[in-house]
């Protein structure tokens, strides 16, 4: 079946909406604090060399979004779909990330229930790769279902080898 990895998503709050090159400069402004990555696997995201090799490997995944709060039309974020898998029938969703002023609102259920709730019209397993010292992130995303099912170690692309754990989510729980 085929289907897009870089669609518009929109609920009365908040858009998705596919990366462009153009939003190098906005979306740094939200990645340059180095209190958004200090769980992350990848300490020095912040920086601005390290974040454009993040940017440059969000393009080539073309599968990368921005997230827009729409009342003010501020980015708070990023989010990809990657390395789909045919013969699995899978997905994974991941590379996310919010500036500290987005955290605690209920963001990021609404957006992965956006992210979810279309990719699962093609898919029956979606997969996240997160850090194992990415407390907050382990605990978000099994507030929305994702069961931990393997410790792996992954890497990142022009970035140091990482532990991290599998979580899925099956479309018959979701």
């Amino acid at each position: 079946m085929e289907f897009s990895i870089q669609p518009n998503l929109e609920n009365e709050k908040y858009q998705i909406i596919p990366l462009k090159q153009g939003d190098f400069e906005f979306l740094y402004e939200v990645a340059s604090d180095p209190e958004v990555w200090e769980q992350h696997p990848n300490k020095d995201r912040y920086k601005r060399t390290v974040f454009q090799n993040f940017f440059d490997a969000a393009m080539e995944s073309k599968g990368a979004f921005k997230i827009v709060e729409k009342a003010t039309g501020l980015i708070l974020g990023s989010s990809r779909f990657y390395d789909y898998n045919k013969s699995d029938n899978s997905i994974f969703i991941g590379y996310t990330f919010y500036g500290i002023h987005s955290w605690g609102k209920g963001i990021n259920p609404q957006i992965k229930k956006l992210m979810l709730d279309y990719i699962f019209q093609y898919v029956n397993k979606v997969n996240f790769y997160i850090g194992k010292d990415n407390l907050r992130s382990q605990i978000a995303i099994e507030k929305i279902g994702a069961k931990k099912v393997e410790e792996k170690k992954v890497d990142y692309e022009g970035e140091p080898s990482r532990i991290n754990f599998l979580y899925e989510i099956r479309k018959e729980n979701y």
